[in-house]
């Protein structure tokens, strides 16, 4: 396959170094470092600069479509600029590659420098120790293959179908963690109808009697980095197990039976609560039941719970996500230069302790989402290797390109037997039930919209409420709704939403929030957010 090197086909440049007295509250976007992420461009704390200097620096403005390439740190990560980073320019150790020759397809250029083989080149061509630094001048040199560009077209294309299908599977995971997190905070949190009768207790107080309930880690010379290894007979876990606020196994540690036999009492079980107590504090998890025998680091601490008092995912979810907790620990963090607890200040940490039950029956909830994020897990390590595999041959030349179809610019279809809502005025509860009997994916991904606008529409406004009180009533039957792994038939008038509808539904109201389309405002009346909205995409006022 021929190749040409990115300067005949490319512009490449640096960004400019904007002074941080140059920020403002609104104006130019700057994209930096931290904006450049594996595969996008995200809004990372996002800084501005006035029109007047972005115009003195005019030749660092960016366009739609335009690609940055992290220079400094994570070297060698792209992303795109879309309309809605728009209006922005380029700082200082960010790059900005941009075609400049008919021979090059845009989408081919992103889906080559996104691939981990590029990365990978980029970082072995980096310099430095401490913190990577790519060179411009290498980017340039870089030889990229270079397909016919129908070729190019078709690789850009199944490489976006895949790419595409990747990001769906990673939303639905985030979403259904955002989901058991709104349902810990609403069965816990103040607005609780029993809240207020439920005990304040500390931490200390729903540990188990025993000596050692609460423990963190051998200190010191008790345990030694040299003493770990790649293989052996117990493992030992550390931060990285617990800083997604789920078990999670990284980097694989162990020690010898024999060292186990010193620091036994370090022991961690299943249905453990662990902590991080060092650099990102505040993470929890809890101990799965398959854990082999293992202890905890000195940057851990451990907790085993009086199950009659206390369920450990309740507890688990208090430490990370609960607001009254979060705001105990940021009082009382002792670190100086890195943030840090102790077990002292976990042990008196206040909580509100609901009944046992209650605590049970998240867990069972929290049960059967994990069920649903197992399926997507897997699916998203498939298609992780299914991508891989794509690009590593799609950029050797080693694909049959001639069974993969040129896109074509069209709209889908309405299909014929998808259910549409009736012309005549329809309940919250109909419009779920309607796209929960929809059996078809096309028509839930691609109708949806049109549903919710045709429900909007054809509900008429009560006094006074408008199509925001509209879509406040359908979000609340949603939320209301039973909520069930799948769509089950049911005698009863109850609407079964599944949770692949209510991730949909719940993604549509969101994306109108970031576009402006609705807006969210407080209720004194009715002591809640409502929803409001000018927009006639949402229906009439």
């Amino acid at each position: 396959m021929r190749k040409e090197k990115l300067s005949s086909l490319c512009k490449v440049s640096n960004g400019f170094a904007f002074k941080s007295d140059d920020y403002v509250s609104h104006g130019y976007r700057v994209m930096r470092i931290t904006n450049v992420q594996k595969g996008l461009v995200v809004d990372n704390a996002p800084k501005f600069i006035p029109q007047e200097i972005a115009d003195k620096a005019n030749g660092f403005k960016l366009g739609t479509g335009d690609i940055l390439i992290s220079l400094t740190g994570n070297v060698g990560r792209v992303g795109v600029i879309q309309p809605q980073h728009l209006p922005a320019v380029l700082n200082q150790r960010v790059g900005l590659i941009r075609p400049s020759s008919e021979e090059i397809n845009e989408k081919y250029l992103f889906q080559y420098l996104n691939s981990d083989n590029f990365e990978r080149e980029a970082i072995k061509n980096s310099n430095g120790v401490a913190q990577l630094n790519l060179s411009s001048k290498w980017i340039e040199s870089h030889e990229i293959p270079l397909p016919t560009l129908n070729d190019q077209i078709r690789i850009a294309h199944l490489l976006g179908k895949v790419e595409g299908l990747l990001a769906q599977r990673k939303q639905h995971l985030q979403q259904l963690d955002d989901l058991l997190k709104s349902v810990f905070l609403e069965m816990f949190g103040p607005t609780s109808p029993d809240y207020e009768i439920w005990p304040l207790v500390e931490i200390r107080e729903l540990a188990a009697k025993h000596k050692g309930a609460m423990r963190t880690g051998p200190f010191g010379s008790n345990l030694l980095h040299s003493e770990f290894t790649s293989e052996g007979d117990v493992a030992v876990l550390g931060i990285d197990n617990a800083v997604q606020n789920r078990f999670a196994w990284g980097e694989r540690r162990f020690i010898s039976n024999e060292k186990y036999q010193e620091l036994q009492s370090y022991r961690i079980f299943s249905g453990d609560v662990i902590v991080t107590i060092m650099g990102t504090i505040g993470r929890s998890a809890v101990i799965p039941d398959d854990i082999p025998v293992a202890i905890n680091t000195k940057h851990l601490a451990a907790i085993t719970l009086n199950r009659e008092v206390a369920n450990p995912l309740f507890l688990s979810y208090s430490i990370h996500s609960s607001p009254f907790v979060l705001t105990q620990f940021a009082s009382k963090n002792r670190g100086a230069i890195m943030s840090g607890l102790n077990l002292g200040i976990i042990k008196e940490t206040k909580i509100k302790r609901p009944p046992i039950g209650l605590q049970n029956r998240f867990a069972e909830i929290h049960a059967r989402v994990d069920q649903l994020k197992s399926r997507y897990q897997k699916s998203l390590a498939d298609l992780e290797v299914l991508y891989g595999v794509l690009s590593q041959n799609a950029f050797k030349g080693e694909l049959d390109l001639l069974r993969v179809s040129l896109p074509k610019e069209v709209t889908q279809p309405m299909p014929v037997d998808a259910p549409m809502p009736s012309a005549e005025v329809i309940t919250p509860t109909e419009l779920v039930r309607q796209l929960v009997q929809s059996a078809e994916p096309l028509a839930r991904d691609v109708l949806l919209a049109q549903w919710f606008r045709r429900y909007l529409a054809n509900t008429p406004p009560a006094t006074g409420l408008r199509s925001a009180q509209m879509l406040e009533d359908a979000w609340q039957a949603l939320q209301t709704a039973p909520l069930h792994a799948e769509v089950e038939e049911e005698e009863d008038e109850s609407p079964m939403l599944s949770l692949a509808d209510y991730d949909v539904l719940k993604a549509l109201v969101f994306k109108a929030l970031d576009a402006g389309e609705l807006l969210q405002t407080f209720d004194d009346d009715r002591n809640r957010v409502a929803l409001t909205s000018q927009s006639a995409e949402w229906g009439t006022w």
